[in-house]
């Protein structure tokens, strides 16, 4: 009996703990996106870990053909994890609003879904990677472990698929600590298995993606673990993983808008990347070493445009719309505040950013004007992509997936292909693709919110009398002060 009652009391802190409609603003973003932040920190991390063990042990032809491969399978990530990202919003609206049956329905479809989901993607992937690989012009020496690589990869959708279905459920509830935890594991399982298969066993890249996929099952097992104790939270049984047609509606509605602009987002970049491959190895090497900072130079971004959508989801459930916003313009300050480090690097001193990966005096010289190019687009990620976890926080996924696209497919990619089809070589003009595409829709997120602010106030012109409109706030479930 004292167990139990010491397991409630720890339960209900633990609630009150997770809680993200109370409590001073800063201090609830800080607390809720930091472990965001760690967690995108250790998957860059050990995906460079696979990068460095391969190069180690293995030939070039393997390291090229791990590297081609990983963008390949990022593709299917960022698939997956735009598509759960539904999870967290639908699952923080519900929190927040108090309605914990909705809660329960909600986590039961998502798991359900994404697990059925991960067995028809896994096998559209398989056969599609020969297609892909040939569209990518793998060179030949490196396509057969290219291949291997890749496939052994695909066997691990499902985890992904259930990891981030998981993770996601429980950052809309309010628990972005767990999800870190569950990576952490994963990183050790990922490079010790790295080392085993492929510097001990000799596996190859074959031995790096059988790795990959052993840490990704642990992440998940730890995850249905942890969920499954957490009885409060879901009654995790055959009976409630059911799917909920209405509920997978609104998966659906909010899901497959962010999971296609990820997409598409990413292969903009590799558009970029098939570019500057052609530019020689020197060239081809200085973009390579540029994209490895732009994953760490927007991690704060990313973190906080992540945590920005479940803070959303559950404020404006709760009824505060107010607090909302002010998550919002903390999220903003702090985002542009870490990018400044990045950039004020890149500005005044990209010779010691290249130096860390390379001492080939080419491959320095050609990145360093293609670095200060494109570290433009540290600034303006970081005021697109807290605008973009907010308005995916309210359910403008529709909005946000037309802007990216946009931005994407009619700015970024047609610049690049303008460039090349006129012969251009000069990394630096190249470097500036991406900064023009970011701060157009940057500029489209700012337009849409004072948008979304004269619609508001012109609901609260016709629905309230003219005596009580100064006392009234917007979004705060029409109540007086």
């Amino acid at each position: 009996m004292r167990n139990k009652n010491l397991e409630g009391k720890v339960e209900k802190r633990m609630e009150r703990s997770m809680d993200l409609t109370e409590g001073k603003v800063g201090k609830v973003l800080l607390r809720f996106s930091i472990p965001f932040f760690l967690a995108n920190l250790l998957q860059a991390l050990y995906g460079a870990v696979d990068l460095m063990v391969v190069g180690k042990f293995c030939s070039a032809q393997s390291v090229a053909a791990v590297s081609t491969g990983t963008q390949v399978t990022q593709i299917v990530t960022s698939l997956i994890t735009g598509f759960t990202l539904a999870g967290t919003v639908l699952v923080g609206r519900y929190t927040g609003m108090g309605k914990r049956k909705k809660v329960e329905e909600t986590i039961g479809t998502t798991l359900t879904f994404f697990a059925v989901f991960s067995l028809f993607l896994t096998l559209v992937f398989l056969l599609a990677v020969p297609v892909v690989l040939r569209l990518l012009q793998v060179p030949e020496a490196s396509y057969a472990e290219a291949f291997q690589y890749v496939s052994v990869c695909g066997l691990g959708i499902f985890f992904i698929c259930e990891y981030n279905a998981l993770s996601a459920v429980l950052r809309g509830y309010g628990d972005s600590v767990s999800p870190l935890v569950f990576v952490g594991a994963a990183c050790v399982c990922n490079i010790m298995g790295d080392f085993l298969t492929v510097g001990w066993l000799h596996m190859g890249v074959v031995g790096t993606a059988a790795a990959t996929v052993f840490s990704q099952g642990v992440s998940m097992l730890l995850a249905v673990i942890y969920l499954k104790r957490r009885k409060s939270l879901f009654p995790f049984s055959v009976k409630s993983l059911k799917i909920q047609p209405v509920i997978l509606k609104e998966v659906i509605q909010v899901g497959i808008p962010v999971s296609f602009q990820e997409c598409m987002v990413r292969l903009s970049f590799l558009y970029l990347t098939s570019i500057t491959n052609g530019f020689g190895v020197a060239a081809a090497s200085a973009v390579g070493i540029a994209s490895k900072y732009d994953v760490f130079a927007m991690l704060p971004a990313t973190s906080v445009g992540s945590a920005l959508s479940a803070l959303t989801a559950q404020n404006l459930g709760a009824g505060k719309k107010k607090r909302a916003d002010q998550f919002l313009r903390y999220g903003t300050l702090v985002s542009f505040g870490c990018s400044l480090i990045f950039f004020f690097w890149a500005q005044f001193s990209p010779e010691t950013m290249l130096g860390i990966f390379t001492d080939d005096r080419s491959v320095i010289e050609e990145g360093i004007a293609f670095l200060k190019s494109c570290s433009l687009d540290y600034l303006a990620v970081a005021l697109l992509f807290p605008v973009n976890g907010y308005l995916n926080g309210r359910e403008k996924t529709i909005f946000t997936m037309a802007n990216n696209c946009t931005g994407a497919l009619l700015i970024r990619i047609p610049v690049l292909y303008f460039m090349h089809y006129k012969g251009i070589v000069w990394l630096s003009l190249y470097g500036l693709a991406s900064p023009m595409a970011t701060a157009f829709m940057t500029g489209m997120n700012f337009a849409y919110l004072a948008w979304q602010k004269k619609k508001e106030n012109r609901t609260v012109r016709k629905t309230v009398p003219l005596c009580f409109r100064s006392q009234y706030i917007p979004g705060e479930n029409r109540k007086m002060r």
